[in-house]
């Protein structure tokens, strides 16, 4: 079973998107370059505690 992740931008701490990452990913933190509509760009989103 897929185990569901919430992705925030570090510039301005906002919660954008949700996901979902396989169990077997439990090394590091899920990361991934997203855009975020409160910045108004890209920025590499990570998973929150």
């Amino acid at each position: 079973m897929r185990k569901k992740i919430i992705l925030i931008c570090p510039q301005c701490l906002s919660r954008n998107y949700t996901t979902y990452v396989s169990n077997s990913c439990t090394g590091s933190r899920f990361e991934i370059k997203k855009y975020c509509p409160k910045c108004g760009e890209y920025t590499l989103h990570k998973e929150s505690k």
